[in-house]
């Protein structure tokens, strides 16, 4: 295939203590997007592991090669959305692919993603599927969530009817993922974006920290008008979660707190109405950050 137009794409991928995954991440894009004019900016968000000192080495060795690769490196942790949007501003190209540092992208994927999205003007945003690292299909679409999903994840409907189109309709219970199709929300792990809707849709909302900044910015593509489209046909290696998992409890209050952000921003007006979910979201989270708490002081004494 021949050499695409200059600036082609751009990507951006935000770490904290990826150490031990940033280096499959970054050679299996660079493979990825040979073919291509791309830049790839990683932004820091202040690891204490060894990310940094990889990133450095790998960094200089791709510039030799004439890959344009660069960091930013922040002091403190400043947040994942406002890391993304940290790099997005530094960037103008074609398209713009969202990457997370545990992901690993094989030869072929971008240029069929890309060629998707030239085939499908109208289509703004474009995910493959993602799958473990054994192979297996990794569920990653879910639909805009609704007050009517919220009463069945506390509640324990979704979990008891996991295939429902019912009682498990926001996480998508009854989708294979093998199947091409539109889709509300695939997941921000990898998320290839046509410039033009990311213009008109804007950077992401700085209001939540972590979590469901990707499906507040899908929700506001469709908005907009622009489709997003899942296809299983092309294929990604998501390691999930690693960083996530290193501090589970945390990232338990991070995503209970933005989910009631959420709900406050799309589906709950009434000021009783919002007070009374936020007890509920209370009431479920803390004996989830107890359990997370015990088990990482477990592993810590192993």
């Amino acid at each position: 295939m021949t050499a695409r137009k200059k600036n082609t794409l751009f990507t951006v991928i935000v770490t904290y203590n990826n150490a031990n995954e940033i280096e499959a991440c970054l050679r299996s894009l660079v493979r990825a997007c040979k073919d291509y004019k791309a830049e790839t900016v990683i932004v820091d968000n202040s690891s204490f592991d060894e990310t940094v000192t990889y990133l450095e080495r790998l960094t200089q060795e791709l510039r030799l090669t004439g890959r344009d690769v660069s960091i930013v490196k922040n002091d403190t942790n400043i947040g994942f959305t406002k890391a993304v949007n940290q790099g997005l501003i530094r960037g103008d190209a074609v398209y713009v692919l969202l990457l997370n540092p545990d992901v690993v992208v094989p030869d072929e994927t971008l240029e069929k993603l890309i060629d998707h999205l030239d085939q499908f003007p109208e289509v703004g945003v474009v995910a493959p599927q993602l799958r473990y690292a054994d192979g297996r299909v990794q569920p990653s679409c879910r639909r805009f969530p609704k007050l009517w999903d919220i009463f069945c994840e506390f509640s324990g409907l979704s979990r008891a009817f996991r295939k429902s189109a019912l009682f498990n309709r926001w996480k998508m219970g009854d989708f294979d993922h093998l199947t091409f199709s539109e889709v509300d929300q695939p997941q921000g792990a990898f998320l290839l974006i046509r410039r033009e809707a990311f213009a008109e849709v804007g950077m992401l909302d700085e209001r939540f920290e972590m979590f469901f900044s990707d499906v507040d910015w899908c929700r506001r593509v469709w908005e907009k008008g622009w489709k997003i489209h899942f296809c299983p046909s092309v294929v990604a290696i998501h390691h999930k979660g690693a960083s996530v998992y290193e501090n589970r409890a945390k990232m338990l209050i991070l995503s209970h707190r933005d989910f009631v952000r959420y709900v406050e921003k799309y589906l709950v007006k009434n000021t009783i109405l919002r007070w009374f979910i936020l007890q509920v979201f209370l009431i479920a989270v803390w004996p989830r950050v107890v359990i997370a708490l015990f088990e990482q002081e477990k592993n810590r004494k192993k």
